[in-house]
């Protein structure tokens, strides 16, 4: 069994231990932390501590902390010889200050009280040493059955591409959830859209899928809608994402 400390009390510390605690590969002995009322969420299966001297000897010492912090915490786990490796899409592998370093970068948006399938989650791996490359790919394997080799250089842009499908479309849904409510209309009303979108480009590609007044270059329909948009922030985001839209697809229009 691979022996497990995560270091951070967030969304993503509490769902790799959920999913770790259930892992028959995995025996998950501590969590570590500045919160101590965070702290409280992980203590059915392990031991937890706010006080970095006390961080027990591991296989893998999972950071799972703000992107900024990551140095810093990895400090603390200086003379340790199990491997340190941080979650972050966006930071690379040299961050760890430890020699024995990786990175364990799950691929999905984490929330508070909502559940995920970690079996289906990519799980990005990196690592300065063979060995504990294929430790890290033994204990994503535990949780994942999407595990893949990719350097820092790849996952930053990976990371990237993540920002566009999921935060920016996200804010997107919310400019799309105010508009409904400013007509008294339920955002409901947009959801078999989305989950249409969603499932198409499960089968081609986002460039094939594009429809809409953009696409089409229906001027007018477009001259109504930001008509109809008030906030300056909404009629700029119309515009450019519409025109970047148009230049795509300008050869077919």
């Amino acid at each position: 069994m691979l022996k497990i400390v995560i270091l951070g009390t967030g969304n993503l510390a509490k769902h790799l231990y959920n999913a770790f605690s259930k892992a028959k590969e995995v025996n998950m002995a501590q969590v570590v932390g500045r919160n101590l009322e965070a702290l409280q969420q992980f203590s059915e299966h392990c031991i937890i501590s706010n006080d970095f001297e006390t961080i027990v000897d591991a296989d893998v010492y999972v950071i799972a902390v703000k992107d900024d912090v990551i140095d810093e915490v990895s400090k603390h786990l200086s003379n340790k010889k199990g491997i340190v490796a941080h979650t972050s899409g966006a930071i690379s592998l040299s961050a760890i200050q430890p020699t024995n370093k990786g990175v364990f970068y799950p691929l999905q948006t984490f929330t508070k009280g909502k559940a995920v399938d970690f079996s289906t989650i990519p799980i990005c791996i990196e690592a300065n040493e063979e060995k504990s490359l294929e430790t890290l790919k033994i204990l994503a394997t535990s949780i994942s059955e999407n595990v893949y080799h990719i350097d820092s250089e790849q996952r930053k842009k990976l990371h990237l591409a993540a920002v566009f499908v999921n935060n920016f479309t996200n804010y997107l849904y919310g400019i799309g959830e105010e508009l409904c409510l400013e007509e008294g209309l339920s955002f409901d009303l947009l959801k078999p859209l989305i989950m249409e979108t969603a499932d198409k480009v499960q089968t081609m590609s986002p460039y094939e899928a594009q429809t809409g007044p953009a696409r089409r270059n229906d001027i007018k329909s477009m001259e109504e809608h930001l008509k109809l948009l008030s906030k300056k922030e909404h009629i700029t985001l119309y515009k450019l994402l519409s025109q970047a839209i148009k230049q795509t697809h300008e050869k077919e229009l």
